[in-house]
């Protein structure tokens, strides 16, 4: 449910450090998020509990109420919103308790501020899909190329890509407007969150590795296209 006031999604971040609470709404608001931080697991549980929100930012070690019996509390009562855990525990039973108490994504501190919006999103959009009675289309496919938005994976022919993440987020837009014309503002509004100067090479840069990456032997048909003076395009290489 977006803000009556601006229509922007309301996201509650509970994180009792500073410096990552304030990292995490930059983060946020600069994607185009509201954004209510608080610092205490006791003040994050009355607040999603009572709030209206579209989705929650909870970090796993609070100094007062665990994250995990935050999460554990909220589903009991049936709040259904979007979790993300944020936490610094990373192995991968860790994660595991995390989605089984009811989260819906985990995130490992350090952390991109790109990734966390990408993440953030894509969990209300497969809400809000789930909400209207559609499916949410979680495989985006060009040709011999696979982008899986759920677990992140990139794959060519049957071949992992590993991409950074300004890059999953390049090819990501680029592959949802598959066989359209995309402009530079397009991609530095979206994938940048920037409003001016287009004459930047940053995208440039990416777009040129972003073709190395899906460039390797016997698949070395390009597929990310430079429309001159217009912008990039994507499309299948048959």
């Amino acid at each position: 449910m977006s803000s009556p006031s601006t229509g922007r999604p309301k996201v509650l971040v509970v994180e009792d450090d500073p410096g990552a609470g304030l990292e995490v709404t930059a983060a946020l608001e600069d994607y185009g998020f509201e954004v209510e931080c608080v610092p205490t697991g006791h003040r994050g549980l009355l607040r999603a509990t009572n709030g209206e929100f579209d989705a929650v930012v909870l970090d796993r070690m609070l100094p007062d109420i665990d994250g995990l019996s935050i999460l554990a509390t909220l589903r009991n009562i049936g709040k259904e919103m979007p979790v993300l855990i944020l936490s610094a525990l990373d192995a991968v039973d860790e994660r595991i308790r995390g989605l089984r108490a009811g989260g819906d994504d985990y995130l490992v501190k350090p952390f991109d501020g790109l990734e966390l919006t990408a993440r953030l999103n894509a969990l209300l959009r497969r809400r809000y899909a789930t909400a209207n009675g559609t499916s949410a289309v979680s495989v985006l496919r060009v040709d011999d190329l696979t982008l899986d938005t759920h677990t992140r994976v990139v794959r060519r022919a049957g071949q992992v890509v590993e991409l950074k993440p300004r890059e999953y987020g390049l090819l990501e837009y680029l592959m949802r407007h598959a066989g359209e014309v995309v402009t530079r503002a397009m991609l530095l509004e979206s994938v940048w969150n920037y409003h001016f100067n287009t004459q930047t090479n940053v995208i440039d840069m990416h777009i040129s590795n972003l073709r190395r990456k899906l460039s390797f032997a016997g698949q070395m048909s390009a597929m990310v296209v430079t429309v001159r003076n217009a912008g990039y395009i994507i499309h299948a290489t048959g």
